[in-house]
């Protein structure tokens, strides 16, 4: 019996819910509703793709994407945890984390009244706690419904206080990024990571038009990305959160990934919600906190 297999015997809801293995490689959960479907990958509890019912995906997968164990995928929403970006005082640990590269555990599905929800979760074991010595357990929960909800919630198990930062680090897809505007961050001061952490104030809606790799901060509320091309709003709602990055590769750092599909730089922009740079957050012994972004689309 396939580890498909076994997920599907024990959680598989006929035309709702189901467990298989992608064309890349991936063993991946279905869901599957009236109002949209999702997929989202067991190693790294990555969303990997979204679209309303009769609407194009709103999250971006590479089209050379190729499943590796102890690799995310290219493109969905990895998940950053118990870190963001480098670690802060130990560059040779693995960037953005070791929750998005390892295999996580099906826990739950339950019917809600926002749509179908399948819990997902991640104990670190003795080679992670090597190199983040803490006792935690991650939660991710995926709601799919009219809009698409993610709740990472970081409950810790231990005797100390731990300190955390994390992101849902979200592609999505735009028909063409020299038409696309994200809007809600007017007025925010971001940390430009393409400018050796300058500290720049946003002034009007942000535009790509080069490598962008911005932490936003002082900014809790909505951003939503207005793609002209697509004639769609796509709008970021989000709880536990005070920081945003903004990140588009453009295209030589793209094609120096390798996996990022010809020209694949154009149809993705990175808006993630994240407790990023100052925005860290500390959990007491026995506390839970939950990071929460909610997805939906609008027509323009």
């Amino acid at each position: 019996m396939t580890n498909a297999d076994r997920l599907n015997e024990q959680f598989a809801r006929p035309g709702e819910l189901g467990f298989f293995v992608g064309g890349h490689g991936a063993l991946i959960a279905s869901l599957t509703s009236a109002v949209g479907s999702g997929t989202i990958a067991i190693q790294g509890a990555q969303l990997l793709t979204w679209a309303p019912a009769g609407d194009e995906p709103v999250i971006w997968l590479s089209s050379v994407a190729r499943f590796k164990p102890g690799k995310s995928l290219r493109g969905g929403a990895p998940v950053c945890w118990p870190w963001f970006g480098p670690h802060p005082e130990d560059a040779s640990k693995p960037a953005h984390g070791f929750a998005r590269n390892l295999d996580w555990t099906p826990v739950e599905v339950a019917r809600v009244p926002e749509g179908t929800r399948l819990v997902l979760r991640f104990v670190p074991a003795e080679a992670e706690l090597a190199l983040w010595p803490h006792q935690a357990e991650l939660s991710l929960a995926v709601t799919l419904g009219e809009r698409l909800r993610l709740d990472l919630i970081t409950d810790n198990t231990g005797a100390e206080p731990i300190t955390i930062t994390q992101a849902l680090h979200t592609y999505f897809r735009v028909g063409d990024i020299a038409e696309v505007e994200v809007l809600g961050l007017e007025g925010c001061e971001y940390i430009d990571k393409t400018a050796a952490d300058a500290r720049v104030r946003q002034e009007g809606p942000i535009r790509i038009d080069r490598e962008v790799n911005r932490i936003y901060l002082g900014c809790p509320g909505d951003a939503v990305i207005r793609d002209r091309s697509l004639k769609r709003l796509i709008r970021v709602s989000k709880n536990g959160s005070t920081s945003y990055v903004v990140w588009n590769p453009w295209a030589e750092t793209g094609a120096a990934f390798g996996d990022m599909g010809e020209d694949g730089y154009r149809q993705m922009l990175c808006v993630e919600t994240t407790n990023a740079a100052s925005d860290a957050v500390t959990v007491a012994p026995g506390e839970r906190y939950t990071l929460t972004t909610e997805y939906a689309v609008e027509p323009l």
